[in-house]
């Protein structure tokens, strides 16, 4: 049996609204969709593919959903894009994606203080407004040499996962 479907609200002239459109996540898909092709193809950026992620902070919840996130760390402006790959002196990027005009949004005061927070911290710390340009940073990035530290590091306990099975 099919759930029925909520009726949309509708506008003042009473007529229903329209179905939000998801500009940036659809671009984002785009992006990284291009990101897969660019490594199957060989290309430098493409490297970058198996060391970015998205972090799913936005989106419509319900409020008991977004306190139980919340409670598991979940923290608003975090960059939606994170490419956990050292280069160029950076310990990694941090990405903050919006869509192309005329659908770009603004910056929110969280996402520039998570921005800022990030390049304090030795991470390359980017607004990419449509995708050209984070197609673009990507690439200047892959171009940058790894900055892996190969120094002894110090131990911080923890369960032992470098063990085989």
């Amino acid at each position: 049996m099919q759930t029925p479907r909520r009726p949309r609200k509708l506008k003042a002239d009473g007529t229903p609204r329209a179905r939000p459109v998801d500009w940036e996540g659809q671009e984002q898909a785009v992006l990284i969709r291009w990101l897969l092709g660019e490594k199957k193809r060989g290309e430098p950026v493409g490297q970058l593919y198996d060391a970015i992620y998205h972090v799913p902070n936005g989106g419509q919840r319900s409020k008991s959903t977004g306190a139980a996130m919340k409670r598991q760390g979940v923290k608003s402006g975090v960059s939606d894009l994170v490419i956990m790959d050292a280069r160029g002196g950076w310990h990694g990027l941090y990405m903050e994606f919006k869509a192309s005009p005329p659908h770009t949004a603004p910056l929110a005061d969280s996402q520039h203080d998570w921005l800022v927070k990030a390049e304090e911290r030795g991470y390359c710390a980017v607004l990419a407004v449509g995708l050209e340009e984070a197609k673009h940073v990507l690439e200047e990035y892959a171009r940058m040499g790894p900055s892996y530290s190969h120094y002894t590091k110090a131990p911080l306990g923890g369960t032992e996962w470098r063990n085989p099975r």
